[in-house]
């Protein structure tokens, strides 16, 4: 067992409570503290993801209690990446919190963002469905906080919509939870994945419901229509470098999706037949259509955006409705690369924010260094919108031919490509009124001078875009990956074996026995 596999977690807890008991009124001193610890999570995160890398499921009991009694922490291909992939974002998304000021508009925002890690990094990392659920409120807090930092009353207003939101979801959750024990009496994800199979066909009807409700909630988590009213609004009024992070938020309930109904209900389990494609994949392509319909229609940039984030998890709930190893690696795939694009089309919005009178999407004066932050906006809106050559467009040709052997080929063949030009327009429009018919407005005589935004705010866009062209350079090395990580997802019997089988307290045979 290696202790390495709790760092990403520990890391952060123990951040949060000293730069909040040391360092509360030393912003500098915060700020050093804050980025290296997302610098050593960086690191830890590639050693767990390269010594996974070969398919070993790495893992870790607290207090050396066996599974299912104890609470574990597992690591495999698909765990590791998701960590590596937000301490690699949340490095950049820091930076540029620093750069912009932003982290000193408000109280606690270091303490803050280390809690945020903290959960997310445990959600990706907890082989138990209750503490999953911990996770979650643990993400949830921190968030919220995140939201309304800097304070107003539409930031207020619309963190309050999130809190409530997020509340229905983690009641459901509970109820789940207390369904699913009542039928198996275990949350240990593993061993549920073996309780399951041997519950009979005649009582399967409280855990299908603690299935479905399950599906409900890792669907609010994602933001998939019907359960998306909290995103638009949450996402456009959260502070910039909040927002970019949050970029990997939606990811979570994908993820779980990704997890749970392919460990403990995969698509040929008959417990659970017919609940993938009779609901997931319809709400998804109507997620994609709606996302990317509200960029078109879209009257402010930060919406636009946020709107873009909905289709964008449209499009990857749409492979991962597939449930097949091809369907969840172009999944996958995809997700690296909406992680990327949108916290850099975040990132953006604030470089317009800091040099406009407001984010309405009507010619006003050009903004600060407006060919570099145009040129910025192109790239990050190229990415997006799906167009050739960056990953958006490799990403979605991995969906289309995931696809295509389904019965619902034409309908997602017509929903993708329909919509990826509705997007096309909608940035198309979007760009040409920030920047270029922004050249042809004079800036008002009394217009305060706008000072242009910090060299490393755009090194911080600058290098998530920097991944995005290396995620399409190195497209065939990730999309062989995460096919490895879909089989590994598909064959779940090593894991189940590693998890339940490694022994530890009260596994071990007494003098007695």
């Amino acid at each position: 067992m290696t202790h390495w596999l709790i760092a990403p977690v520990v890391l952060p807890a123990m951040l949060a409570p000293f730069i909040i008991l040391a360092a509360r009124f030393h912003i500098g001193i915060q700020r050093v503290f804050s980025i290296a610890g997302v610098v050593i999570l960086v690191a830890i995160s590639g050693a767990l993801a390269w010594a996974t890398s070969d398919g070993t499921i790495m893992l870790y009991q607290l207090g050396d209690w066996s599974a299912p009694f104890g609470i574990v922490l597992v690591g495999d291909r698909l765990s590791t990446m998701m960590i590596l992939l937000t301490s690699v974002l949340a490095l950049f998304v820091l930076i540029y919190a620093v750069s912009s000021g932003w982290d000193n508009r408000g109280w606690h925002f270091h303490a803050l963002f280390q809690f945020q890690l903290m959960g997310i990094l445990g959600a990706f990392l907890t082989g138990d469905l209750f503490n999953l659920f911990v996770f979650f409120e643990v993400l949830l807090i921190a968030s919220y906080g995140l939201m309304i930092h800097a304070g107003g009353t539409r930031r207020l207003r619309a963190g309050v919509q999130y809190v409530l939101f997020n509340l229905i979801g983690s009641t459901l959750f509970l109820f789940a939870l207390g369904a699913i024990y009542a039928e198996t009496g275990t949350l240990n994800m593993a061993d549920l994945a073996n309780r399951v199979t041997l519950i009979s066909a005649d009582e399967t009807v409280g855990i299908r419901v603690a299935a479905v409700l399950l599906l409900l909630v890792f669907a609010i988590k994602a933001a998939v229509v019907p359960l998306h009213f909290w995103l638009p609004s949450s996402y456009a009024e959260a502070p910039a470098p909040v927002a970019a992070l949050f970029a990997i938020m939606t990811k979570v309930g994908a993820y779980a999706i990704i997890r749970v109904y392919t460990l403990i209900f995969p698509p040929d389990l008959d417990v659970t037949a017919g609940l993938h494609d009779t609901w997931l994949l319809p709400a998804a392509l109507i997620s994609l259509a709606i996302g990317m319909v509200g960029v078109l229609a879209a009257k402010r940039f930060d919406r636009l955006v946020a709107f873009s984030i909905i289709g964008s998890m449209g499009m990857v709930m749409v492979s991962i409705a597939l449930f097949t190893p091809e369907g969840i690696a172009a999944a996958l795939y995809y997700i690296v690369h909406s992680t990327l694009a949108g916290a850099a089309l975040f990132l953006i919005v604030d470089l317009v924010r800091s040099s406009r009178a407001n984010l309405e999407l009507t010619p006003q004066a050009p903004v600060a260094s407006p060919a570099l932050t145009a040129s910025l906006f192109f790239v990050a809106a190229i990415a997006m919108a799906g167009l050739p050559p960056l990953s958006g467009f490799l990403g979605k040709l991995l969906v289309l031919d995931a696809a295509f052997d389904s019965g619902q080929m034409v309908w997602i063949w017509a929903i993708v490509l329909g919509s990826s030009l509705v997007s096309i327009v909608g940035f198309a429009r979007a760009g040409s009124i920030l920047f270029w018919k922004a050249q042809s407005v004079q800036p008002p005589g009394d217009a305060v001078k706008v000072v242009p935004p910090a060299t490393l705010s755009f090194v911080a866009i600058g290098g998530l875009i920097m991944l995005l062209a290396m995620h399409t350079v190195f497209a065939g090395q990730v999309h062989r990956y995460t096919t490895a990580i879909a089989a590994q997802l598909f064959s779940p019997a090593p894991y189940i074996t590693t998890v339940v089988d490694t022994p530890g307290k009260l596994s071990e045979p007494t003098e007695d026995q």
